[in-house]
């Protein structure tokens, strides 16, 4: 999906509902990848006095997609609630426009500083310690969407690459099945980075909560320790993350596996844009020659 895909069903969204949604002539687009988000300038709405619309990609023939927005927007409810600071919903539900699900949401202020490694532990800390919600989260398929991202990927990447990030990926599930977690299961929020928390006059905030789920606590910890081998994260930060969370994932034996999981995820995520994007496949080259080389500290670079 490009931007003006998205930008049309932006449009179609507002014509569905035309005293809710306006201004989407003039809506700023804020990101690009598994959404399109869209900020709607001087929006008047019974909720809020702005909003931000993610746009997601075609469910027609992937129903997931569509399931996984109800769930977010159910998670933000839920945080609300249980009183961790999170992004909240305008709308109850998602919206099916075109085959895509769009979600509708409170536009949060500016934010005062980017955020930290430390931020992002605390907030951890605050959904680690509930319960499940009442409604059902799903585990942390990690690995799920390889297929649909190399699918995505086509002749553009080389077909040998694929078949070794499939093999690669059925061989991680297959360890990760196997493994006895050091924390309780529970709550997660799946993608536990420190740009999924916006750092607000009122203080850090969690957002993208789309891959919430319940599963390992670890897997929220070892993104950050792979930020500090493989993106350049400084080991002060992540020092400084592991004193706020108050333990280091990387004393756990199964850190390993989890690691390898998300780098073959992360690997055929870059693969979907190399058909477009000469800078996604020299990427996806560079990380799926680190991986065959067995080689951990090669740095990659953010898509």
């Amino acid at each position: 999906m490009d931007e003006a895909r998205a930008r049309e069903l932006l449009a179609a969204a507002a014509l569905s509902d035309p005293g809710g949604l306006a201004g989407v002539a003039d809506a700023e687009l804020l990101a690009l990848g598994e959404n399109a988000v869209f900020a709607l300038p001087g929006t008047a709405h019974a909720l809020s006095d702005g909003l931000v619309v993610k746009v997601g990609r075609d469910a027609t023939h992937h129903p997931e997609l569509f399931e996984r927005a109800e769930r977010e927007v159910a998670v933000a409810t839920w945080l609300a609630e249980a009183g961790v600071p999170a992004v909240r919903a305008a709308e109850p539900k998602p919206r099916l426009v075109g085959g895509h699900p769009v979600t509708v949401w409170h536009r949060l202020p500016a934010a005062e500083r980017p955020a930290g490694p430390a931020d992002l532990a605390e907030l951890l800390r605050r959904v680690h310690a509930l319960p499940v919600p009442a409604f059902p989260l799903p585990r942390r398929e990690l690995l799920g969407g390889v297929e649909r991202w190399l699918q995505l990927a086509g002749d553009a990447i080389d077909p040998s690459d694929a078949a070794y990030l499939r093999a690669r990926r059925d061989g991680f599930a297959e360890a990760a099945a196997a493994l006895t977690p050091h924390l309780p299961l529970g709550p997660i929020h799946g993608d536990a980075l420190p740009r999924n928390v916006h750092v607000g006059p009122e203080g850090p905030v969690l957002v993208d909560l789309e891959t919430f789920s319940a599963d390992f606590r670890e897997h929220d910890l070892v993104v950050m320790a792979l930020s500090r081998d493989r993106y350049g994260l400084p080991a002060e930060q992540y020092d400084a993350f592991v004193t706020a969370y108050g333990w280091d994932v990387r004393a756990w034996e199964g850190c390993a596996v989890l690691r390898g999981a998300r780098e073959t995820a992360s690997c055929a995520w870059v693969a979907q844009h190399a058909p477009t994007n000469p800078k996604a496949l020299d990427e996806f080259r560079r990380r799926v020659a680190s991986l065959r080389d067995d080689d951990p500290e090669v740095r990659w670079y953010p898509f």
